[in-house]
């Protein structure tokens, strides 16, 4: 059984305890709101936070997820399958956890006449890392994202303000999505609300990585990440003349493409061009 929702462009955090945030949330402009039962919920408050999302409406025009609570599995899942859900995402994704959540979602859908949900395994643990490509091939899988404080922690890394030292687990990440064949991977949040600057820049960085999407934790993030995902006009300019001549040398047969420099085209070029291409229509 698998799921392909579109594949968002950003996953804006709320608190699950706090009702009142849904609705600003699905108007903030995010491709996709994330209800957190996890680590944006307090002790105290997880009872309230799975009352509050199994409650929920999930209005149209957003797509709706569950972060679940790998303590309280049954009670998320029981929380997430209703209609309107998108997927859930699985913090500390390892093969073990995401096959007991497929068998427990593929329990609830048929109750609740939802589904199949999707499936964002957030790697967090050394073991998620060393079988990644295990994660990416699990059932429902979506996507992947990285959980790099989790992960830091777990290592006892102590990154630099550009996170270096986990740039090869970022290519892990993104090798083993492409072999799974599976949508580019989503990167991590910046917690700093105050540094715009840091955002769009760690954002491209991610783009140059191979990442699609960025989770965040506040609304104001939504614009500065979809700018910052978004390529730029010289490179839609250049990636339009890339596909335009190569389809003309194959209409005249010639079977030779130069692009506007003079730089001969070939199907890698094609290819990476198309999705730039691609990203202009996410983000349209």
């Amino acid at each position: 059984m698998s799921a392909s929702p579109a594949p968002a462009r950003s996953y804006l955090y709320v608190p699950g305890d706090r009702p009142d945030r849904f609705a600003k949330a699905a108007g903030s402009g995010a491709d996709a709101v994330v209800l957190d039962l996890e680590d944006g919920v307090g002790p105290a408050g997880k009872d309230a936070a799975h009352a509050a999302v199994a409650d929920h409406v999930r209005t149209p025009g957003v797509q709706w997820w569950v972060r679940l609570d790998p303590a309280r599995l049954e009670d998320g899942v029981r929380a997430a399958a209703l209609t309107g859900t998108t997927g859930v995402f699985v913090p500390s994704a390892e093969p073990e956890l995401l096959a007991r959540v497929d068998a427990l979602l593929a329990s609830a859908e048929p109750e609740r006449g939802v589904g199949p949900l999707a499936v964002i395994g957030l790697l967090e643990t050394a073991y998620g890392v060393a079988e990644v490509r295990a994660v990416a091939a699990a059932p429902r899988v979506h996507r992947l994202g990285i959980g790099e404080a989790d992960l830091a922690a777990e290592l006892g890394m102590h990154p630099d303000p550009e996170r270096r030292e986990l740039w090869a687990i970022r290519s892990d990440v993104v090798v083993a999505s492409a072999v799974a064949r599976i949508a580019a991977p989503v990167g991590p949040v910046q917690t700093d609300l105050s540094d715009a600057d840091r955002l769009a820049s760690s954002t491209a960085l991610l783009v140059r990585q191979g990442f699609a999407a960025r989770t965040l934790i506040h609304p104001k993030q939504v614009p500065v990440v979809h700018q910052a995902l978004a390529p730029t006009e010289d490179e839609v300019t250049d990636a339009r003349a890339v596909v335009a001549a190569f389809e003309q040398a194959e209409h005249d047969g010639s079977g030779v493409a130069l692009d506007p420099r003079g730089k001969l085209v070939d199907l890698a070029v094609v290819r990476s061009a198309r999705n730039v291409l691609a990203r202009v229509a996410r983000a349209d």
